[in-house]
């Protein structure tokens, strides 16, 4: 295995799915006290999420509190509730290049432009014989960070 070219630096986001994102906005919101910064609606996403905050500049995490516009209909953004976490990294398409030859796969649809307006892709939560390493069940989004975020984690680093 070569070195790795690239850091994941901490956490961008987690994503908690429900069929009624109010439930989920009166633990978040009411009782934690994160802040609603947004919303987003994809019709081919089957979502409806309310984009959520805890801390500030480039070490706040979002919460997006989701619920499905069709409970019947896939992706269904609320099972498993924990729907993935988010996770920021220095350089995106570096990270995608090297993770996949190392026999990592990636759920369809490459890099993209996220909800929040980042370049994002996801690791797919199931391993197969081509690609034997996966998140174990656990869907991960790789986010490419802005500068600010990149040097404030190198700052934190030393």
């Amino acid at each position: 295995m070569s070195t790795r070219p690239f850091r994941i630096l901490g956490i961008q986001q987690i994503a908690i799915g429900g069929p009624d994102k109010a439930r989920l906005r009166r633990l978040w919101v009411d009782m934690f006290g994160l802040e609603v910064t947004g919303n987003f609606v994809s019709e081919r996403e089957n979502v409806d999420e309310d984009i959520t905050a805890m801390g500030s500049g480039p070490f706040k995490v979002e919460v997006d509190l989701m619920q499905p516009l069709d409970a019947a209909r896939k992706p269904a953004v609320h099972e498993p509730p924990l729907n993935h976490v988010g996770l920021w990294v220095d350089d995106l398409p570096l990270a995608v290049e090297w993770l996949t030859a190392q026999g990592v796969r990636f759920a369809p649809g490459g890099i993209r432009r996220g909800a929040a307006g980042y370049d994002i892709t996801f690791l797919h939560p199931k391993a197969n014989e081509q690609f034997p390493i996966a998140g174990e069940g656990v869907l991960i989004e790789l986010v490419q960070a802005p500068p600010e975020v990149i040097s404030a984690f190198a700052k934190l680093a030393g």
